[in-house]
Order: structure tokens, then sequence, then C-alpha cells
């Protein structure tokens, strides 16, 4: 007789990892689909688990699982922009933005619904979320260029540049993912630097800036 495969064991996943699973299910639906129109049922179902143990990991409903959600995505793209503060400003930008692009590549689903749920849902909570991400990224730009104290022309070449860099990634899903990540990435860092010199003409903090920047590269 020819021996039966064997049939692979059953695994019960931990808590952790039924929670990442709950989770990486809810991102997916939400992605598509307007938060109101996703139920814990939906969930649940993409799941493959029953309604009764979606709301023991989230006991306070949809809600609190969309928070958790968005959260998580929030978390992992924050870490992007870890980045040291060595080396020319374009090739700094050059290595965060691989790692923020690498995330949307891998995880396009938390990725929309992470962006779209900050106009989606009217609540305080999720829009803080998202304004974290941008703040963060804000944040840490400054850092790169020595601006502790960044005027407002300089803050809103930096917001209208992340914004850019948001809007652009989502087309590029749209797009499937063209043109090629790096390509992306390369217009993205030329727009910024080419941003930055253009707020150098009206504003005399932006164009110190530059010019320490520049004296850097020179050392």
């Amino acid at each position: 007789m020819t021996p039966q495969a064997a049939t692979p064991a059953y695994r019960r996943l931990s808590v952790e990892e039924r929670r990442r699973q709950l989770l990486d299910s809810a991102l997916s639906l939400f992605a598509h689909r307007a938060p109101e129109d996703v139920s814990l049922d939906d969930v649940a179902e993409a799941a493959g688990v029953s309604r009764p143990l979606v709301y023991r990991y989230f006991p306070g409903g949809k809600q609190q699982l969309y928070e958790a959600a968005l959260r998580s995505a929030a978390d992992a793209l924050q870490d992007c922009f870890d980045e040291a503060h060595e080396g020319p400003l374009p090739s700094r930008l050059s290595r965060a933005l691989d790692r923020y692009l690498a995330f949307v590549d891998g995880h396009d689903a938390g990725f929309s619904a992470l962006l779209q749920g900050g106009s989606v849902v009217e609540t305080s909570r999720t829009t803080a979320i998202v304004d974290e991400v941008r703040r963060t990224a804000a944040e840490s730009i400054f850092g790169h260029l020595r601006a502790g104290d960044p005027g407002p022309r300089l803050r809103m070449t930096v917001r209208m540049w992340i914004a850019s860099v948001e809007a652009a990634s989502l087309m590029w899903l749209d797009e499937d993912k063209r043109p090629p990540a790096g390509e992306l990435r390369d217009w993205l860092v030329e727009q910024f630097t080419a941003a930055l010199a253009v707020t150098a003409g009206r504003d005399p903090q932006t164009a110190a800036v530059l010019g320490a920047l520049a004296g850097d590269d020179r050392d």
C-alpha cells in the first residue's frame, strides 16, 4: 500500500498570533471598504474564526478593532523614519523611503487603510493615529535638517512633501506599483530637494539650512 501523506497537525495560535491574524484580516477589509460597511462577521469570516472569538480579543467591537488595526500599521510606518544622521541628506532620505516603500509594497492593505481611514472615519482617535505618523515623519526630517524651531515656510514645505509622498504611494499601488520602487524613491527625493530650493529663495531660514547642508557635504 502507498502510505498516505500525513495530515498537518493543527497548531493552536498564541494570543499574540491570533490577535495579529485578526488585525491583518481587518486591515485587508478596511483597505477596500468603508469601515461602516465592514461588520465583525466579515472580519471573523476573513480570519476563519467565530464572531465570539473576535469579541474575546476586541470586546469594544468594531471601533476598537479598527483603531487597533490602524495603530499596528502606524507603528510599522513610524519605524521607517528611524534613520541615523550620517551622510548626505539625499542618501538619508533615500534609505528612509526605501523602508517606507517596502512597507507599502508588502502591506498595501494596511497602508491604504491607514491613510484612507484618516478621512473616512471622523473620530478624534483615528485621526490622531494618522496625524501621529505624519508628525513623526516631519519631526524626523526637521532633525535631519537641524531645524530645531522651523518657521512656517519650512514647516509647510516639509508637510507638503510628506503629503505628496503619501499621495504618490497610493497612486503607485493603483498603478500596479509602477514605476519601480527605486525610480519612485529617487523622484521623491529630487522633489524634496527642489522644493527646499524654491522655499530657500523666499525664506532665509530654509536658505541657511541648505547652506549648512551643502557645507557638510563638502567636508
